[in-house]
């Protein structure tokens, strides 16, 4: 079957529409339309009356999700920088071992990192994830006015977690994310 009529696990779906804009106005502020359709059990299309498929929009403005998304961009890449701060440690502290025991014949191999592993945040790093999630939660929650800071992160950080959420805000090409503690912070908001 195509995978175009079949979602085999949970998954949400992220497009952008931008309106041409006829008159600018100073009064009003430039919004975009967030789509979205999400599954909550495996589906096949031929199953339209299935009771676990939702779908909404929000119209959200512009300037926000630019804002958002190069925030994003900088915490993804302040994870990318821890990562590579404790790959290099690691791997230099194993090169000191090895030349103090030379008669270790083994050295056990380096495993970077997977972009699905848990990343540790230092606080500097955890209270700029906050800002951002805060931020998120703010722009998809039907009251805004009512949405609070975050006070701890809501899913697991990992590199391919905050890639797929700075993805979720690429105007041009939207975004797919599968099952996991993200998709679920994120319909828990759309609901």
């Amino acid at each position: 079957e195509s995978r175009a009529t079949v979602a085999a696990d949970k998954e949400i779906n992220i497009q952008w529409y931008i309106p041409p804009m006829a008159k600018e106005s100073k009064d009003i502020e430039t919004k975009v339309l967030l789509l979205y359709a999400y599954n909550t059990n495996p589906i096949k299309i031929s199953d339209i009356s299935s009771t676990s498929m939702f779908s909404g929009r929000l119209w959200i403005p512009l300037a926000r999700i630019i804002s958002l998304r190069e925030k994003l961009s900088d915490l993804k890449e302040q994870i990318e920088l821890s990562m590579q701060a404790s790959k290099s440690f690691l791997t230099s502290g194993r090169t000191s071992f090895h030349e103090q025991n030379e008669t270790l014949k083994i050295i056990p191999s380096f495993k970077p990192k997977r972009s699905d592993a848990k990343v540790h945040l230092d606080g500097k790093i955890e209270e700029i994830a906050k800002r951002c999630l805060s931020e998120v939660k703010a722009l998809l929650s039907v009251d805004p006015a009512l949405s609070s800071p975050l006070t701890e992160i809501p899913f697991d950080v990992t590199l391919q977690s905050i890639t797929n959420l700075k993805d979720m805000f690429d105007l041009a090409n939207g975004c797919m994310i599968s099952d996991g503690s993200l998709f679920n912070w994120i319909i828990s908001l759309l609901r």
